[in-house]
């Protein structure tokens, strides 16, 4: 998860393409350079260790203007741990 926020601030799209879901991954994605992120919370993980195949991250990611709270999947393919997708909460 902290890796992929740091990739969304230095607007590493490779990166963000690499560890996403096969299955859910977009063919591009449109960043906006003008997106200033200021912070990361991690509010609650639910299983992700290294005995698990999935997880879920719930995180409030701020931004100049705002935050984006959201809760999000993710699954082990091929030994790495890359996003499915998320719900937007509140």
């Amino acid at each position: 998860m902290r890796s992929r926020y740091s990739a969304f601030v230095k607007l590493n799209e490779p990166y963000l393409l690499r560890t996403w879901h096969p299955n859910t991954r977009p063919a591009q994605l449109k960043l906006d350079p003008g997106m200033r992120w200021t912070g990361l919370e991690i509010l609650a993980t639910t299983d992700g260790s290294a005995f698990h195949s999935t997880g879920t991250v719930t995180f409030r990611a701020s931004f100049r203007g705002g935050s984006l709270h959201e809760r999000s999947r993710f699954e082990r393919v091929e030994g790495a741990w890359v996003y499915v997708n998320g719900e937007f909460l509140d």
